[in-house]
């Protein structure tokens, strides 16, 4: 059983209680982990702080250079921590890969981009006697909590940037993905200098809520559920703490009026069931123009019955199993309530008998939805593809809209009026066009409405860990005509 990560060593938890971490593919118990406690976290968060005055006065070439040996030593553990990623999160290898592929390249990214961005002089109103400059300088302790369903990308699009930045932090991983995020700091990060890093496993009460009320931790970075979003926010506004919010989806695919058929047909399945359709991103909605819905959808469902399930750590699989029961059991209510509504279940719907074990569910399609439906209107996380269809392009741009979430959309089409239609009307803080899911390292990565007040990757996703000061130099020693007395 893994302690707790301060100070660049295993620390033994301040309590006896352990949390197990399950294979969702098997359910059988892969290891146990430390149940974190409010000590346990304010340990860390000394650790931390300790380790920032020190962090962010070490040159910037210098912190660079770190993160890029970071970089590196993933690849060195590659292989084991893909398949240390397949088993305790469930999603095939391939995809696990790329999701390591992301992880090295984003601390390489920032470890570049942070040696050259520190502020900027501005023209003074006096140029020969003063000097007035902007400077970007860290917070201090960052608190981030990290999802199960991208458990090293997405902890990697906080730790980087933050560390870049000369910040120190503190990791929650999600109590279901725990391993991973270990293994990667024991590996990787070893030779930052103690305390930059520190690592506290658990669930969100003690462990995040410590370090979301803790005065000690100015920033919060976080990517979870609205609801939990929405308390972090109540329990850290007494201290009017910066908060790097990044919360629920419910993105919306159109399929235009002029699109080929199949690549249109591959393209949603991805974005609709990639990692199980459990992505804040996942294609969640679907709005498919009226001529061509009959030979989409037939096109479609043939696509989604080709697909083959199982644990993720077999290569033979695309799509592997839900993480837990209580997220299909939610994940089966949609399908429920939009059967009972009207709904017509075109493929899947079921758990699949050939497993006896694991968390695993047919993907399904559906089509005679409406926005009443939970399956429409709340973030389902699962594999399902739920199909409207519409008669003009304004209609559809309606519907994308009719929804609290903003995170992202996805366009197919080739008509440029379209498409400039489409980006500048719809409501959300990505817009792919024709190529659903595709990140950039330098394109800022986050929603509109409620699906977040920040943004990931890019100068932007280093801002997010930066404060701004501006500083006014006057060097001439003359008194000011408009001081005292008048």
């Amino acid at each position: 059983m893994k302690g707790h990560w301060i100070d660049n060593k295993w620390v033994v938890g301040d309590t006896e209680d352990f949390t197990e971490v399950h294979n969702p593919a098997t359910e059988e118990i892969l290891d146990r982990v430390s149940s974190g406690s409010e000590a346990d976290a304010h340990r860390a968060v000394e650790s931390a702080k300790a380790a920032f005055e020190v962090w962010r006065k070490t040159p910037a070439i210098e912190r660079a250079a770190m993160l890029h040996e970071a970089s590196a030593k993933m690849r060195t553990n590659w292989t084991e921590l893909i398949e240390l990623l397949t088993l305790e999160e469930g999603k095939p290898l391939s995809e696990n890969e790329e999701e390591m592929e992301w992880v090295a390249g984003t601390f390489d990214y920032y470890a570049e981009l942070g040696r050259h961005y520190r502020g900027r002089v501005l023209p003074s109103p006096e140029p020969e006697n003063q000097l007035n400059l902007v400077l970007k300088e860290p917070y201090g302790v960052v608190g981030c909590i990290t999802p199960w369903n991208y458990p090293l990308l997405l902890l990697s699009w906080k730790v980087a940037p933050a560390l870049a930045a000369g910040n120190t932090v503190v990791i929650k991983p999600s109590e279901m993905t725990p391993l991973s995020t270990l293994f990667l700091t024991e590996k990787c990060f070893d030779h930052l200098p103690p305390g930059v890093v520190n690592v506290v496993t658990g669930y969100g009460v003690p462990v995040g809520e410590t370090l979301v009320t803790h005065p000690d931790v100015p920033v919060i970075a976080f990517t979870g559920s609205l609801q939990t979003g929405q308390r972090i926010s109540e329990k850290a506004a007494p201290m009017i703490k910066h908060l790097h919010l990044e919360l629920g989806g419910k993105d919306a695919f159109v399929i235009g009026p002029d699109i080929d058929i199949e690549p249109s047909v591959k393209a949603l399945a991805y974005s609709a069931l990639i990692n199980c359709g459990q992505v804040c991103t996942s294609t969640e909605r679907v709005y498919v123009a009226e001529n061509v819905s009959k030979d989409f959808i037939a096109a479609l469902v043939e696509q989604v019955e080709g697909l083959r399930l199982g644990p993720g750590i077999e290569p033979t699989t695309d799509i592997g199993p839900m993480i837990g029961e209580q997220y299909r059991a939610k994940f089966e209510t949609h399908i429920q309530d939009a059967q009972s509504h009207g709904a017509k279940i075109l493929t899947g719907g079921r758990r699949p008998p050939q497993f006896k074990r694991g968390y695993f569910y047919e993907p399904t399609v559906l089509t005679n939805v409406d926005h009443s439906m939970l399956i429409m209107s709340e973030e389902t996380f699962g594999p399902a593809i739920p199909l409207m269809t519409y008669k003009t392009f304004d209609e559809a741009i309606q519907l994308v809209n009719d929804n609290q979430y903003g995170l992202g959309a996805v366009l197919r089409s080739n008509d440029s009026r379209l498409i400039k239609t489409f980006f500048e009307e719809v409501r959300a803080g990505t817009i792919w066009i024709n190529d659903p899911l595709t990140d950039n390292y330098a394109g800022p990565f986050g929603g509109m409405k409620m699906s977040g007040n920040a943004r990931e990757l890019g100068l932007e996703g280093l801002d997010s860990f930066l404060e701004t000061k501006h500083v006014h130099w006057d060097f001439s020693p003359e008194v000011k005509d408009w001081w005292y007395p008048y």
